[in-house]
Parts: structure tokens; sequence; C-alpha cells
């Protein structure tokens, strides 16, 4: 099986290069990773000492971000290499100062594992939540480089847990240990013989409990609320749009402000939206010399701005799961103690499949459920407050997974 893997991962890796003509997003896949060993070797000598953390795309390096944070200031003498597989997450933190060395993980051939690790030679390898790379976790294994996942989670479905998932199992055996977010992931993995795990929870709850110890002013914000309520909504699509447009265009106190952040800031669909809008709307990019207390709805054309803007926020929509796009993050609103409204398509989502069940989060269907729904927390405040309770209590009650992974790595890193 591993031989056909390895002929199978050099064939995709040919079929990359061609594709990369005709593909922007694979063009950056193939040409991130030219030159990767010569980058590696003008950036790490022999002498230093590495904690590597691979990390599939964006989504999982935020997540692994409060570890990563945390090992970098306990072992200041080390360098921390974070990778990449996707160019989602490296184009966008290629720069970051978490890390002293952020680049590509080369594809997982035998001859790119063995230079990789003979340049790097990590001390310490950590995983996060996935990537399951054969060659790189039996060669950590051989080197007897501890290897750790952590914000790990497994699902019934995956291929580990059924007959023809041996040749994976053989890869999953190779981790040190396994600090997954659920006790379903412990009791499938118990079930293929895998006990050295230990249910932490989520690193994302450690990293959105941080945002609240951050400053979070922002002027122009507290101009455009003033003392109304604010319904804020985050990484939208079209949609989800089409529920905020219509409710905002027929609701008619005058009480209540919308802002609104596209998860696509492209000049097109921001048009299309402001057009759709018969409520005095504002541009972020357009609010220079604008007095934006007169105006009743503002949208955010820019981006890096929308955790900040969430703790203005009396009530939050969390865009996504209107459609197929796949639901955002619904932590960064719900950590300010907020009411949070999704879509339907949530399930997959695990934090917000809990607070759905528990009342904190509320899912829509269609533009009666969503009125109906932000209508009476808007009337209703107690119950607005309530709701909000819940979001903020979770996040309090499931926080901490850094310190327990701290803790482990300290045994590990002398």
């Amino acid at each position: 099986m591993f031989f056909l893997y390895n002929i199978l991962v050099y064939i995709v890796g040919f079929f990359l290069n061609i594709a990369a003509l005709f593909n922007k997003k694979l063009g950056l896949f193939v040409s991130g990773r030219k030159g990767l060993f010569d980058f590696l070797k003008g950036t790490i000598s022999k002498n230093d000492r590495v904690i590597w953390f691979h990390t599939a795309s964006l989504g999982e390096f935020e997540q692994g971000l409060p570890v990563i944070e945390a090992t970098k200031k306990a072992y200041p003498s080390h360098k921390i290499l974070v990778t990449f597989f996707s160019p989602s997450g490296y184009e966008v933190k290629k720069n970051t100062d978490v890390a002293d060395v952020v680049c590509y993980l080369p594809l997982d051939t035998k001859y790119n594992v063995n230079q990789f690790l003979d340049i790097v030679k990590p001390e310490l390898a950590i995983f996060v939540k996935y990537e399951f790379w054969p060659n790189f976790l039996s060669a950590l294994k051989k080197e007897s480089i501890p290897t750790l996942l952590i914000s790990g989670i497994f699902r019934g479905e995956q291929a580990f847990f059924h007959w023809y998932g041996s040749f994976m199992r053989k890869s999953l055996k190779t981790f040190n240990h396994f600090f997954v977010q659920d006790e379903n992931s412990k009791e499938l993995l118990s079930g293929i013989g895998i006990t050295n795990v230990t249910v932490s929870g989520d690193t994302r709850f450690d990293r959105v409990a941080e945002i609240l110890e951050r400053d979070n002013n922002l002027a122009f914000i507290e101009e455009f609320k003033q003392d109304k309520l604010c319904v804020i909504a985050g990484s939208t699509w079209p949609e989800d749009n089409n529920l905020l447009v219509d409710y905002i265009n027929n609701e008619s106190s005058g009480e209540v402000k919308y802002i609104i952040a596209p998860h696509n800031v492209k000049g097109g669909e921001i048009r299309k939206l402001l057009a759709d809008l018969n409520k005095k709307s504002i541009l972020y990019s357009e609010m220079e010399g604008k007095h934006l207390s007169e105006y009743e709805v503002f949208i955010l054309d820019t981006v890096g701005l929308l955790t900040r803007t969430y703790s203005y926020a009396d009530i939050a929509y969390v865009g996504g799961g209107m459609g197929s796009t796949g639901l955002h993050n619904t932590l960064e609103p719900a950590v300010f103690g907020i009411p949070v409204i999704i879509g339907k398509e949530y399930k997959g989502f695990l934090e917000a499949e809990n607070l759905v069940e528990l009342g904190g989060v509320l899912s829509v269907s269609n533009k009666k459920e969503f009125s109906d729904k932000l209508s009476y927390l808007v009337d209703n405040k107690s119950t607005m407050n309530d709701v909000g309770t819940i979001n903020s209590n979770f996040i309090n009650k499931n926080k901490g997974a850094k310190i327990q992974i701290g803790h482990f790595i300290r045994k590990l890193i002398k």
C-alpha cells in the first residue's frame, strides 16, 4: 500500500505542475515550493533548535495560534517553523511575526521528507487539527522526533475507522499524543487501539477569549452607532445578504443600526449590495468627510476589522450557512456575550452545533425565520441578554486547551 501511495504522490505532483499553468491558486501552490530547500538552508542553521508547527491552511493556523504564541514565548531560544499546505494560508500569513520561518510543506515524497527533516531537524513536530502525511509521519517516528496532534477532531466516516483504512491507521499510530476536541474523537481512536489521547477541547476557544483582552476600539464605529442597538453581519455571502437586505429594507423603527462585512469585498458585489438597500448606507472606503451618525447601514468593504467590529454588536449574524460555502467563525462574535444568528447549513461545525443546542446560536432557514427571530431579539432585551450569556459562558467553560498542551510540551522540550 505504501508503494502505491508513493507512486500516486508522484503522479499527482506531475499533474499539478501542468494544472498550475492554467489555475492561479495551483500556480501559487507549485511556484511557492520551488527553491524551498534552499530557502530553508538559508534560514535554519545546524545549530538552531526548531519547533515545527504544520497547519493545512489559514483556519488551522488561526486554530493553532494560541499554542504557537505560547510556545514562542516559552522557548525564546528556539526557532518556530510554521508550514502550510495551502496557498490560502501561506499567502496571508507568510510574513507573520509569530514564527521565525514560514514556508510551504513539500509534497509527501520520501525524497522531500528526507531533505526537509535533514535541514530542519525539529525537536518537536505539532500538527494542527488534521493533515496526516504517511511519509512525513513515518520518518518522524523513525527519527524519534516527538509528534503531536492538537485540536484534532475525528468522524466515524473517516477511512481510519473502516476496513480499508489500515494503511492510514498506521500513520495515526506514529503520533506520541493526540489532543482532541471532543469525547467522540477519543472514543473513535480508542476503538482502533489508540489510547494516548487527551480531550483538551478546541484551541480556538483560547484564541477568541484573548480577543476580550485587546483594544477593540474603533472610533468610526462609535460615531456610526451612537446609542442605537447594532446588528452586525460578518463574512456574508449573497445568500446571506438576501436575508439581511429584505429585513433592513422592511424594518421601520429607525432604532437599529446595521453593519455588514461581506466575505468578498470586490467592487461588483459590494455595489450590488449597496444598490439593493433602500436605507441610507455608507461604505468604509467612502466614509471620509461624512457624518457617519446620519447613516443606518455601514458596509465594511475592507478586511481585518471584523473581529474588533463585533465588540460593538448587540446581535450578530454570521454568514456562510445559507449556502454551500461553509459557515464562518461563530465564536468571534459569541465571545462578546451576544446572540448569534446563522443559516441552516451548520452541521459539521462542532461549536455551532453545540451552541444551537444550548440556545446561544439561532439557526434560520429562510427570510421569515430570520425576520421573526431577529425581531424578537430586538424587541426583547432581557431575552437578548440571556441568549448572549449562554455564548460567553460556553466559551469560558471550554477555554484552556493551550494550557494542557503547554504542560505536555514542557515534558518534551528541555
